[in-house]
């Protein structure tokens, strides 16, 4: 049977990638052909190796770097590459980095698989590593490719989602005439050496339909003028850390609902505009006869 590299169902192809992560083994990474229109050989940071890095620098040929959460970078103390990043994707390269101890002239694959292992270990520090080095950091937005529909951010949420550390090794596929691979030259590639292809699209897509997306943050009851006490629940959006709220009475079973645009001004002092009183009130008056429930 002829090795399956790209599955049609988007999902299939997700579940399948996790599991080659989990496992240790790369997939390959592509994002939008509108975007930088490659492929990334992807590694969960946990399962590195000298052979993988290898691999990586042999078959891939691209600059191989490590991706990280930005909690991470902080801890590891990492300054920017740049104060002033003009590159068109806002590629975040933290300064390169070397471990201090364990390592020859760093370059070799042992020396810089040891340099991911020190930096992805959490009993690890600044003191750990030294700058400049042979392994380039990029940092990852929060919020994964919800937030930025990178690599980086997708290498990082396969992990995540593998039940690994949030961090991934990366190395973009160039061809034998050293062009870069695009999606025919990335299927053979992926064929020959039997890995499998998923996209950052994909990623996007699973994390929508299985993840939550908020986090309760407080619960409290709130008297409301003219219209009576609602109980009150804060959500925080965990990609843009907005605040959102629901209103509401009775139990949470088939309510009433009504999606309601927030006017924090106007609503604390009662001086909206008039449409926004009057949308407001058109939200709320239901739910005096009956129970229900109004977000903002």
């Amino acid at each position: 049977m002829s090795f399956n590299v790209m599955d049609t169902d988007p999902m299939k192809r997700v579940e399948q990638a996790i599991a080659d992560i989990r496992a240790g083994r790369m997939v390959i990474l592509v994002d939008d052909e509108d975007r930088e229109n490659e492929g990334d050989l992807t590694l969960a940071a946990d399962m590195v190796t000298p052979e993988a890095i290898n691999f990586m620098a042999t078959h891939g040929r691209g600059l191989i770097c490590l991706t990280l959460t930005e909690e991470r970078v902080e801890r590891l103390g990492l300054t920017m590459m740049s104060a002033n990043n003009q590159s068109p994707y806002s590629t975040a390269f933290t300064v390169s980095i070397e471990a201090r101890e364990g390592v020859s002239t760093g370059i070799s694959a042992h020396d810089r698989a040891r340099t991911i292992e020190v930096a992805v270990d959490p009993s690890k520090g600044p003191n750990d590593l030294v700058t400049p080095g042979h392994i380039f950091p990029l940092r990852a937005r929060d919020g994964g490719v919800l937030v930025r529909t990178g690599q980086t951010e997708g290498s990082v949420d396969l992990a995540r989602m593998a039940g690994l550390k949030p961090a991934g090794v990366i190395c973009e596929i160039m061809n034998d005439d050293g062009t870069m691979a695009r999606m025919p030259d990335l299927e053979r590639f992926a064929a020959k050496h039997q890995l499998r292809i998923v996209a950052v699209a994909d990623l996007i897509k699973w994390r929508l339909r299985n993840e939550r997306l908020v986090q309760r943050v407080m619960d409290a009851r709130l008297p409301v003028p003219e219209h009576g006490t609602f109980k009150c629940r804060v959500y925080r959006s965990i990609t843009d850390s907005g605040l959102h709220m629901a209103l509401w009475r009775g139990s949470w079973g088939g309510p009433a609902g009504r999606v309601q645009s927030a006017d924090p001004v106007g609503d604390v002092f009662r001086a909206g505009s008039s449409d926004a009183a009057a949308q407001l009130e058109t939200a709320v008056a239901p739910h005096r006869a009956r129970a229900g429930c109004s977000s903002t």
